[in-house]
C-alpha cells in the first residue's frame, strides 16, 4: 500500500475509534498497534508494553502531577479574592479600570498554575461577579477572561510546556524561561486592547470607585504577598539553577500547602479534593502521552514521519509559509481537541519536518502553545469557553464572540514571535552565558 493509503486508512481508523467514544490514549493506542501489525515486522504487544513503560516511566515528566496538584491546591484557596483585593485599587485610574484585574490576575496564577482552565475558572469565580455588580458590560468581562485565562499556558510553570519538552525531547527549564517574554507580552496586548477599547467606549465604563490613598493602596496590596512569595519561590528556583523542573514543583506543591494552611482552608477534605482532581487530570494527561509515544513510534517504523518530511521539502515551502500552514492546522485541529492531545499527536510527524526546515524547536515550542492558546478559545472544542460557559450560564456562540478579539491579538503574536525571535530566544541564551 502506498504511504497516502496508509496515512489514510490510520486516520480513517483514528476517528472511527474516538467517534465511538473511546478515550484519547487508548485510540491513539489502538491506531499505534494496527499500523504496526499491518505495515511493520516488529511484534505490536512487545512495541506497545516497552514504549508504553519507557513513556510512564521518565523522570523529566514528574514535574507534570506535582504542578497539576499545586494548581489544584491553589484553586481550593482564597487566593482569587486576596488577589482581586491587592489589584484592584491600582486598576482605578486606568481606561477600563476593573478589568484589567482579569489579565493581571490571570498572569499572576498562571505563574503558580500551569493550566488554562484552572486560571480561567479560579480568576473568573471572584472577577465575574465583582465585574457584574459593579456594571461592566458582560462581553468585555467575559472575553478578556477568556483571552487572559489563556496565559495559563505561556507563562511558566506551563502543563503544555512539559508535555511539548517531553514528546520533543527539549529542555523544560529552557521552554519556561523562553516563555517569560512572550507570556508578559501577550497580556501587555490583551490589556492595551482594553484601554483602546475603553477610550472608544467610555459611557460602558462604570465611574471610578471611591479615591483610595497611597498608603492604603500599599496596604490593599499585602494581599499579593502570599503568591509573589510562592512564584518567587518556583521560578527562581529554575531561572537561578538551584532546582531543576521537577524540584521546583515539589517546592511549590509544599508552598501551597503552608499557602492553604495559613489561609485556613486546607483540611482533610480539601487535601483529599485537590489530591484526587490532579490524580484524575494527570492519569487523563499519561494516557494520552503513552498513546502518542506507541503511535510516534508505530510511524516511525512504517516510515511515514521521514516520507512527510520528504515531501513538504519537495513542495519548496519557506519557513514563513511553513508557520503559516502549520498555524492554520492546528487552529483547525483545535476545533476537535484540546491541546494536549494536538501537540502529542502531531509531534512524531510534525518534528521532523520542522527541523528538516532549520526551525529551532525551543522556539517552535513557544509558537506551539501560542496557537494552542488560540485552540482554547475556538469552538466547539474550546476548553476555556466550556468554563465560562458553566460559570455565566451563558451560551457557547456568546462567549466566542466576546473572545474573538483576543484570539486576532493571539494571531498577532503568532506574526511578532516570527519577525522578532528573539522575544523567545534571549533569555535562554542569557541564561546560558
Amino acid at each position: 500500500m502506498s504511504d497516502l493509503g496508509i496515512t489514510a486508512l490510520l486516520i480513517v481508523s483514528l476517528f472511527l475509534i474516538l467517534g465511538s467514544g473511546v478515550w484519547i490514549g487508548l485510540a491513539l493506542s489502538g491506531v499505534a498497534w494496527i499500523g504496526m501489525q499491518l505495515f511493520s515486522a516488529r511484534p505490536a504487544g512487545d512495541a506497545m508494553a516497552v514504549t508504553i513503560w519507557g513513556s510512564a516511566s521518565s523522570w523529566t515528566l514528574t514535574a507534570l502531577p506535582l504542578f497539576i496538584w499545586m494548581g489544584e491546591i491553589l484553586f481550593r484557596t482564597r487566593l482569587s479574592q486576596d488577589m482581586f483585593r491587592g489589584l484592584a485599587p491600582w486598576m482605578q485610574r486606568l481606561p477600563g479600570r476593573l478589568l484589567h484585574t482579569n489579565v493581571v490576575g490571570c498572569a499572576i496564577f498562571a505563574a503558580v498554575s500551569g493550566s488554562s482552565a484552572a486560571t480561567c475558572a479560579t480568576i473568573g469565580k471572584m472577577s465575574l461577579p465583582e465585574l457584574r455588580r459593579r456594571g461592566y458590560p458582560e462581553a468585555m468581562s467575559v472575553g478578556s477572561l477568556a483571552g487572559a485565562g489563556t496565559l495559563g499556558l505561556l507563562i511558566p510553570p506551563s502543563i503544555i510546556m512539559i508535555v511539548y519538552g517531553v514528546s520533543a525531547d527539549v529542555s523544560i527549564a529552557k521552554l519556561f524561561i523562553a516563555g517569560v517574554f512572550p507570556g508578559l507580552l501577550l497580556a501587555g496586548l490583551f490589556s492595551a486592547y482594553i484601554v483602546v477599547w475603553a477610550l472608544r467606549n467610555p459611557d460602558k465604563i462604570p465611574p471610578r470607585d471611591a479615591p483610595m490613598s497611597f498608603a492604603q493602596k500599599l496596604s490593599e496590596s499585602r494581599h499579593l504577598i502570599p503568591v509573589v512569595l510562592l512564584i518567587a519561590a518556583v521560578l527562581g528556583s529554575i531561572y537561578a539553577g538551584i532546582a531543576t523542573a521537577t524540584e521546583a514543583a515539589a517546592l511549590g506543591v509544599v508552598g501551597a500547602l503552608i499557602l492553604s494552611a495559613v489561609q485556613g482552608s486546607l483540611n482533610w477534605a480539601t487535601f483529599r479534593d485537590s489530591l484526587m482532581g490532579g490524580t484524575r487530570l494527570y492519569c487523563m494527561i499519561a494516557l494520552i502521552l503513552a498513546g502518542a509515544a506507541f503511535l510516534t513510534l508505530s510511524m516511525g517504523y512504517i516510515g511515514l514521519p521521514r516520507h512527510l518530511a520528504e515531501w513538504i521539502a519537495t513542495l519548496g515551502l519557506t519557513p514563513l509559509q511553513l508557520i503559516v500552514a502549520l498555524t492554520i492546522f492546528y487552529i483547525v485541529l483545535g476545533c476537535f481537541l484540546d491541546g494536549i492531545s494536538m501537540v502529542v499527536l502531531t509531534m512524531g510527524v510534525i518534528m521532523p519536518t520542522v527541523q528538516k526546515a532549520g526551525i529551532d524547536p525551543l522556539w517552535f515550542g513557544i509558537f506551539i502553545v501560542v496557537v494552542v492558546e488560540m485552540a482554547q478559545v475556538t469552538p466547539p472544542v474550546g476548553f476555556n469557553l466550556f468554563v465560562l460557559q458553566g460559570m455565566t450560564r451563558r451560551e457557547i456562540g456568546f462567549i466566542a464572540s466576546s473572545a474573538f478579539p483576543f484570539f486576532l491579538l493571539m494571531a498577532a503574536m503568532v506574526a511578532l514571535l516570527y519577525v522578532f525571535p528573539q522575544i523567545v530566544t534571549f533569555l535562554p541564551q542569557q541564561m546560558q552565558r
